[in-house]
């Protein structure tokens, strides 16, 4: 499912298990990992109860400084990330933005956008090989 490049693919384990997964993903390719972030540990701990939904927060220099490069504000959409959560039926999902998206929000040049499509494409293996079975 996509809405305004926002992609969400459904997820056949746990939030905490889709990030462990993207995680071990990631590093595999060599991308850096910045953060990982439990927004629901963060509720938690000023007495908000919140379904379990972690955030990722990843990338490469490699792939996002030539969409950098071309459109500077889309450092505000950069380095890439992922956010598993779990809706009130239980069921759990994977969401991310889209690098063709992001390139298109900020008016990247097409050479960028290629750029975009190719960090999409990677993007979308990973998520697939996080919340698949």
């Amino acid at each position: 499912m996509q809405v305004d490049g926002l992609a969400t693919v459904p997820s056949a384990h746990s939030a905490k298990a889709t990030i462990d997964r993207l995680e071990s993903e990631v590093k595999s390719k060599g991308m850096t990992v910045f953060a990982r972030i439990d927004h629901a540990a963060g509720a938690q701990a000023v007495g908000l109860a919140l379904r379990p939904t972690e955030l990722l927060i990843f990338g490469n220099a490699r792939g996002g400084t030539p969409l950098m490069a071309a459109a500077p504000t889309s450092g505000i959409d950069l380095p890439l990330k992922a956010l598993a959560w779990q809706d009130a039926d239980g069921k759990v999902w994977l969401s991310y933005d889209e690098p063709r998206w992001i390139a298109d929000r900020h008016g990247a040049s097409s050479q960028a956008a290629e750029v975009a499509q190719r960090l999409g494409a990677a993007l979308a293996g990973l998520v697939k090989a996080a919340a698949g079975a």
